[in-house]
């Protein structure tokens, strides 16, 4: 019936699998992008106070021009040419005759001033750009850094292989009966030709994976909505934001979506009594 449970999960599932598809898609670009040290440009000390001292010297030729132009202001307004215009049909020819060079040397001295200003703002951002670098690269150092790097190659590889599993079962219309955990350790266990308890140690592995996943996944989820409320947000969206983020939270489409998703990363038994909870999906 279209009330039963497996129709209500189905139609949720579509639009929380939409969801986690774009998601996913971000920060499979963006994780790799933030922590692997192999996206790292390398900044140096010299680069980032030659944009500094160039940034300085375009802030030092706007303070010139605007004080060239505060100067001509003050000067005309002491020749009483701003407040005491001549008037009539003799003023309005000494008007244009006497004062159109200066009027046309502070315009274009004003578009050069909108034109530095215009390029300070670019170099500031380049600026800031390559201090935030700099972090990076100081934090790729680390111990921490290091450790997110290792990961970072990890699950590239791991998004790489999901990829190619998924449109190889949907192209042939398969459903895979090996997870990929699974599937690793027998083919490692394979060519090393070692004892080991593939049945016992997978599951453990699978679901340590699928949990890091989940946990992950979530609060990578929690952050972006967090940063895109914060840009978004006012005294009069604040309540309508709120709203959003109850509906996608407690009407449980992410949840349940990750439910749909991690089952193709269990063992056979657990994915059978996932999909024996949640119906024939």
């Amino acid at each position: 019936g279209i009330l039963s449970i497996e129709q209500l999960i189905s139609r949720v599932g579509v639009i929380g699998v939409t969801l986690m598809a774009l998601l996913s898609g971000f920060g499979a670009v963006n994780c790799p992008y933030t922590y692997m040290s192999y996206f790292l440009r390398n900044v140096t000390d010299a680069d980032i106070l030659a944009l500094e001292r160039r940034l300085l010297q375009t802030m030092d030729m706007i303070v010139s021009k605007k004080k060239r132009i505060a100067v001509a202001h003050r000067t005309m307004f002491q020749r009483g040419e701003v407040h005491n215009k001549p008037t009539g049909f003799w003023g309005m020819i000494k008007s244009v005759t006497t004062s159109v060079s200066g009027s046309e040397n502070l315009a274009l001295i004003q578009q050069e001033v909108d034109a530095l200003e215009e390029l300070s703002r670019q170099l500031f951002l380049e600026t800031a750009d390559l201090h935030a670098t700099k972090e990076r690269i100081e934090y790729s150092k680390t111990f921490q850094g290091k450790y997110f790097n290792f990961l970072g190659y990890f699950f590239s590889i791991y998004c790489v292989w999901k990829i190619f599993m998924a449109t190889i079962n949907i192209v042939f219309d398969r459903v895979g009966k090996t997870d990929p955990v699974t599937r690793g350790i027998e083919i490692t266990v394979n060519y090393l030709g070692i004892q080991f308890d593939v049945k016992f140690w997978s599951q453990h592995i699978s679901f340590i994976l699928v949990g890091i996943i989940i946990v992950t996944s979530i609060r990578g989820l929690l952050i972006t909505l967090t940063k895109f409320f914060y840009a978004i947000s006012s005294s009069k969206s604040s309540n309508v934001i709120v709203l959003l983020l109850a509906q996608i939270m407690v009407s449980g489409m992410y949840f349940v979506s990750s439910v749909l998703l991690i089952r193709m990363s269990m063992p056979l038994e657990y994915r059978t009594i996932i999909t024996e909870v949640l119906g024939e999906l």
